[in-house]
């Protein structure tokens, strides 16, 4: 018990190290498979000794599903802060405040305003207890269980903790994560989300923990308690509290004296704002001395001391001309609003999103509308309104096919679901989407293999499925589409390679429905080959850290359908590998292991996921951002402001064959 209880606290200790390391510090020294044993070890130790297990320990930040959200009263509440569209607004509460302080010396503190959603989390003798959503700023719900699974959110407190600490921050998800999360929703047909906020605050209220766990939240902290008192004299000590605790502060704020310094950071940050992987939507001012804050006090809805000046909002109006209907490979039925092009956001915008027919309803659209639409960064533009006052009586009412408008077949939509689905399994949309989607980078990554070809093979009929690929030849490809027998040549050859893939990529391209990028990497390690995967039982896919119940029953019924089963054995004797294709402990490299890669430019012998799979097969990692933890750049053609960025802080370049040798 002496010795499991001693590798246990080490065990512990050692994550949470490496967590701080790679989430606050940007400088791993593991890599994610190393880690990955750390955390298995720790898992098989308590599961024997469950006396051990304690509320701060790494292996609880997942845990399993709840049956409702319980309500948490705020001792203090969380306020909402008035809101600033001009520096003339601020100019006025910059004098306000300087007629407050009575000759006192004043300082502001600058933040960026996160565009995400308000939690508050209670720390008692320095664990974390409670963690709740904003809500209305008095009563919020309990979600403590899905605020543990963000890795950036401190279980234990380090330094200088009382008694009871209240730390409030910003929950939200960054840009390149929730474009992963669509990408993935839209390759399953499913409903895809408005933006990161609306995904963030909608996975912080799931009720399945394993599901937010997936999502990757982040958070920033913007203010410390002690019961009802600040913890600090001034507010700038927040974050330096922060910092020390273990807490993903941001980077960008000030400490500004006047509104000059003020109106400065401000013009700064806009001019920053798309190259930041999060959304902001202003920027937050703060009187920097509590005792001030204090003293100041509140109105009945905000505090004197703090005010959101706002940037311009990204919207336009053009006119509503059509709305087209998009046939997915799992037969959905997806409504696109065609428009008059107009200018948003520096690009020309022909078409938004409309999600289903009852978001057409809920707006209340009419061919002809003019519409209020939105761009936020590099999202695809949302429809927010129509505007009745424009009407001129010449608009027409848009009705939903109930027929699917690719093959004719009806198209239903069952009862409880937002989608309506073309019923004919052997649509054509629907095999061309399934082979497109199989063929894909993040799938089987059959190169050449585009939607014009596909569309040419399906429609003469000479492939019907996935595993008709396998059969196809170089005179199917000369003859159907009227290519060279050379450039067919090469077709096959990718064909064929793709065979080597392995089975995380092979099961993400079969289209299991809630099997995404990640969730068939977890099942490809943990089954390691697909004969262990389909003959493993409901419970034994649901035991798998980060896979909830919903995803069990999905793999687990896609293996019992007989054209599945049929399916997979035509694959296997095409000879297309099912076995896992994880890196294994040999493969790491003392010369990536540890160490951050940052690819920029193109390369001519690797695709960017290629490039990145070689690295972290071998225990490196790869970031999207230069930064001075960053140990290599690897530099292809026409690489731009990371190469620059890189040059000026002295990170070593590598050149595509510098990169390639290392590899080799």
């Amino acid at each position: 018990m002496a010795d499991a209880k001693k590798e246990i606290v080490e065990l512990r200790r050692e994550i949470e190290r490496h967590n701080e390391l790679y989430y606050q510090k940007e400088s791993p020294e593991i890599s994610d498979f190393e880690f990955d044993k750390l955390l298995e070890r720790l898992r098989a130790l308590e599961a024997e000794h469950a006396e051990l297990v304690t509320p701060d320990s790494p292996t609880q930040r997942v845990g399993g599903k709840a049956e409702s959200l319980k309500p948490f009263v705020h001792t203090v509440p969380l306020m909402s802060l008035d809101n600033s569209y001009s520096l003339d607004d601020l100019r006025a509460f910059t004098e306000r405040c300087e007629r407050l302080a009575e000759g006192r010396k004043l300082e502001y503190v600058a933040e960026l305003k996160i565009d995400g959603l308000s939690v508050s989390l209670h720390y008692e003798n320095g664990i974390l207890t409670v963690g709740a959503t904003r809500g209305d700023g008095t009563k919020g719900d309990d979600v403590t269980q899905n605020v543990k699974t963000i890795k950036t959110i401190p279980l234990r407190l380090k330094k200088d903790s009382p008694r009871h600490a209240e730390v409030r921050g910003e929950v939200f998800l960054s840009r390149s994560q929730f474009a992963k999360i669509n990408a993935e929703l839209e390759m399953q047909d499913e409903k895809t989300f408005a933006n990161p906020r609306n995904c963030a605050s909608g996975t912080l209220r799931m009720l399945d923990s394993q599901i937010v766990a997936s999502r990757r939240l982040d958070m920033f902290p913007y203010d410390a308690l002690s019961g009802r008192s600040k913890m600090f004299a001034t507010h700038w000590e927040n974050f330096e509290w922060c910092e020390r605790n273990g807490f993903n502060v941001n980077p960008h704020r000030a400490l500004c004296r006047n509104f000059k310094e003020l109106s400065d950071f401000i013009a700064e940050m806009e001019t920053v704002r798309d190259s930041l992987d999060y959304e902001i939507d202003g920027v937050v001012v703060k009187v920097n001395s509590t005792a001030l804050q204090d003293e100041f006090g509140t109105t009945s809805k905000s505090p004197r001391w703090a005010i959101a000046y706002k940037y311009p909002a990204r919207q336009a109006t053009t006119q509503l001309l059509d709305i087209g209907i998009q046939v997915g490979r799992t037969g959905a039925l997806t409504p696109v609003a065609h428009l008059t092009p107009t200018l948003l956001a520096g690009t020309t915008v022909a078409r938004a999103s409309l999600h289903n027919e009852d978001e057409i309803k809920r707006l209340d659209l009419k061919l002809g509308d003019w519409v209020l639409i939105e761009k936020s960064g590099e999202i695809i533009p949302q429809v927010l309104q129509n505007i009745p006052s424009r009407r001129n009586g010449q608009e027409r009412d848009f009705k939903f096919p109930t027929k699917c408008p690719v093959c004719g077949s009806p198209a239903v939509r069952p009862e409880g679901e937002a989608v309506r689905r073309c019923t004919n399994p052997e649509c054509p949309a629907k095999i061309k989407g399934r082979i497109g989607y199989f063929a894909s980078r993040k799938a089987m990554d059959i190169e050449g293999l585009g939607d014009v070809l596909i569309e040419t093979l399906v429609t003469a009929g000479r492939v019907k499925d996935v595993a008709d690929l396998y059969t196809i030849s170089v005179d199917d490809i000369a003859n159907i589409e009227g290519r060279g027998t050379k450039s067919a040549k090469k077709l096959i050859e990718q064909i064929d390679a793709s065979k080597e893939r392995g089975l995380q990529r092979l099961l993400f391209g079969i289209d299991i429905r809630h099997v995404g990028e990640r969730t068939a990497k977890i099942l490809a390690n943990h089954f390691r080959s697909i004969d262990r995967l389909a003959a493993a039982s409901i419970d034994e896919i649901d035991d798998i850290p980060e896979i909830g119940l919903t995803v069990a029953k999905s793999v687990h019924e896609w293996f019992r359908d007989p054209r599945n089963v049929e399916l997979v054995a035509r694959l296997k004797t095409a000879g297309v590998k099912m076995e896992s294709g994880a890196a294994s402990a040999a493969m790491i490299d003392d010369r990536f292991l540890g160490r951050t890669f940052v690819l920029t430019g193109k390369l001519e012998n690797f695709t960017r996921d290629e490039a990145a799979q070689q690295i972290e097969d071998r225990g490196g990692r790869v970031s999207g951002s230069v930064s001075k933890k960053t140990d290599f750049v690897v530099a292809g053609e026409d690489a731009g402001s990371k190469l620059t960025k890189a040059e000026g802080l002295g990170v070593v370049i590598l050149s595509e064959s510098d990169f390639r040798a290392m590899v080799e």
